[in-house]
């Protein structure tokens, strides 16, 4: 419990957009941060069980500050914040993939939400703890090491197939627009300018 409350002070003390936004309520109301952070998760806990709109807070709480976030390292100088949150869009994604498939079941459980959301916190969160990092060294690495020359080997092969039909399309298109102006080109010559139009006929000797 010791372990979890200095975490969640160590995380107060980071300098990010949530713990100013913190710092600037604390000097407003004069009420301690850790309150003030606690009540947030409180009431954000119990919207994200019994709100309307529960899935589309969590998805911006899992896309908007990461997005953010990634920004601001690729303006930064460090690579470190780099490989941060790449490895936090791998993991990312791949959840994103895996509840795809298990959202229509899984939504219907009260709490899957702040799961869901607490998560996503979890991955995103810094210092040794990173959950995205977590995950990444100990799940997705591996696999990736194990099975990455073949998946390169798959990708190759379906990427010359698409390349090889994209050709046969294109010239399958061509020999059908030539044919079409082989076909309409003779008949454009054939036609020439129209014909005066023939004198009417009468009576050449009309009756005095």
């Amino acid at each position: 419990m010791d372990g979890l409350r200095q975490r969640f002070e160590r995380l107060l003390e980071q300098r990010n957009l949530a713990t100013e936004a913190l710092r600037a309520l604390e000097a407003r109301t004069g009420v301690d941060k850790r309150y003030l952070a606690a009540g947030v998760v409180t009431l954000l806990s119990l919207y994200l069980m019994f709100g309307c709109g529960a899935s589309l807070l969590c998805n911006l709480i899992g896309f908007v500050y990461p997005a953010y976030a990634s920004i601001k390292a690729v303006e930064s100088p460090s690579k470190e914040d780099d490989t941060m949150w790449l490895t936090y869009w791998v993991v990312y994604s791949l959840f994103g993939l895996v509840e795809f498939f298990s959202d229509l079941l899984l939504s219907w459980f009260p709490f899957y939400y702040v799961g869901k959301c607490a998560f996503l916190l979890f991955c995103m969160a810094p210092g040794p703890w990173n959950g995205a990092h977590m995950l990444y060294r100990h799940a997705i690495r591996p696999l990736f090491l194990k099975h990455h020359e073949a998946v390169d080997s798959v990708v190759r092969e379906l990427s010359g197939q698409a390349l090889d039909m994209a050709a046969g399309l294109t010239r399958d298109v061509l020999r059908t627009l030539a044919h079409g102006r082989a076909l309409v080109t003779p008949a454009a010559v054939a036609v020439g300018p129209p014909l005066p139009p023939e004198p009417a006929v009468g009576n050449p000797h009309p009756r005095k």
